[in-house]
């Protein structure tokens, strides 16, 4: 009795805007196609190490298709794996369960004309899934790969590979993002295919708010809740949007809409991961903004003002909200203001001075202490520049808009020779760099490092 086998047969270094991961091609014994393993970090005796087994999706993982989630998996996938500096996607040739392009393109038109994604299959002569993880389970062994995390909402995975006699040793959930297209698809893997999926309201008109921005969202969710759990302070991610020569806002400093529909959408489902939204007091006496989440459907963060002297309005629309108390850090004693700021909902906390206003550290390890673990960051012009040349930003999503506005731009004057800062900002580098359309804007992902921090 012959047994069944995979062979590698070639390895090549593949940069993403993940990191770099080494492409490895398999031919194998069971069918005629060539699999991957797309492999990040060193994997080889390794224990408890994230895999994810991704089958073929044309559709979904070129063109982005919103009929389903594999590419937001996909994408997801590798964004955690690099993150976790090890890990192994397995991509196998399984397009549309199993059934190939031709007859899953024959079930989608299937589905437009009201039947499930199960029924589509049955009516081609097909069952509901016809993949097998065999190639899969011995892709695994060949890593030397000890025990895996499967990344994956599907239990018949688990089962087949522990079937294989693969170990699994955790399953590692990834929730997918509903529109109008997918959210029927996605019921009917949790009604009818054991799918462990938090089914919650689909949109009802437009694209929705799904790919490709929010696994990206999901990741930073993840990782923020991490770093605040191991670093006992709040991680900080900085957003902003700007015009092309570098502006904020125009020449008079007055709210300049800068942002389009789409790009706004993803600032209000940033704002909704987040446990707080931090502006300086200058953006909110010229401003007034809410800090809320209209955008998207979502949890409202907690207001938090940066405010040296205590000039906060009383009536300020972030008291509007009764459901949350805004946090309102200053380095000023005075008793008489902080009454009836406390009086308007708010909640007062002191901490030292730091160059250019509070200390931005003692207020990431304060807002810990008040169960804040992440803090998004929208501005104004001096808590971007002060950010950022104190080294206190973990996550940076700026929006590029195709317009100019020779106005205020928040790093002016930053680099010069003699401003003690300025090597800050000379010896900023980034990691995990990730461009995203979002309308006619372009939204750079990226994490800040110093290397002399």
């Amino acid at each position: 009795m012959n047994t069944a086998s995979v062979k590698r047969l070639t390895t090549a270094r593949i940069p993403t805007v993940d990191g770099t991961f080494s492409l490895m091609l398999y031919e194998n014994d069971i069918d005629d196609e060539d699999h991957l393993a797309v492999v990040y970090g060193e994997v080889e005796d390794a224990e408890d190490v994230l895999v994810r087994i991704h089958s073929e999706c044309f559709t979904g993982d070129v063109l982005g298709s919103l009929r389903c989630d594999c590419g937001e998996q996909l994408n997801t996938s590798m964004r955690m794996i690099a993150e976790a500096g090890q890990g192994v996607i397995l991509y196998l040739r399984q397009e549309g369960r199993g059934i190939g392009l031709h007859d899953k393109l024959k079930a989608y038109n299937l589905q437009d004309e009201g039947y499930d994604t199960v029924e589509a299959n049955l009516m081609l002569g097909h069952e509901p899934d016809e993949r097998d993880y065999t190639v899969g389970a011995l892709m695994i062994q060949d890593l030397g790969i000890q025990s895996a995390r499967l990344i994956t909402n599907n239990p018949a995975k688990i089962e087949s590979l522990r079937e294989y006699g693969v170990t699994v040793s955790e399953r590692v959930p990834i929730e997918p993002h509903l529109n109008r297209h997918n959210s029927s698809y996605l019921e009917t893997k949790v009604e009818r295919m054991r799918h462990m999926l938090r089914i919650d309201t689909a949109p009802t008109g437009g694209d929705g708010y799904a790919n490709p921005h929010s696994a990206d969202l999901q990741s930073l969710a993840q990782r923020a809740q991490h770093y605040a759990d191991t670093q006992s302070q709040a991680f900080v991610t900085l957003s902003y949007a700007q015009s092309l020569d570098g502006s904020i806002a125009d020449a008079s400093c007055s709210p300049t809409r800068i942002s389009d529909a789409s790009s706004m959408e993803l600032t209000h489902e940033l704002r909704s991961i987040h446990d707080g939204i931090l502006v300086g007091i200058g953006t909110l006496i010229s401003d007034d903004p809410r800090l809320t989440v209209r955008h998207v459907s979502g949890t409202n963060p907690r207001p938090i003002v940066l405010d040296t002297t205590l000039r906060c309005p009383p009536d300020a629309s972030i008291f509007d909200n009764k459901n949350t108390s805004p946090l309102i850090y200053t380095s000023s004693t005075n008793q008489e203001q902080i009454e009836v700021l406390e009086a308007a909902g708010a909640t007062v906390r002191q901490v030292p001075e730091g160059p250019g206003g509070v200390s931005i550290p003692a207020v990431r390890r304060d807002a810990y202490a008040q169960g804040i673990n992440s803090i998004m960051v929208e501005g104004g012009a001096c808590v971007i520049r002060h950010m950022i040349m104190q080294q206190q930003v973990q996550k940076l999503v700026v929006t590029l808009a195709p317009m100019y506005l020779a106005g205020l731009n928040p790093l002016d004057g930053c680099a010069t020779a003699d401003n003690p800062e300025a090597p800050a900002l000379r010896t900023m580098q980034f990691t995990n760099v990730m461009y995203q359309w979002a309308g006619e804007d372009i939204v750079l992902f990226a994490d800040p490092t110093w290397p002399n921090a």
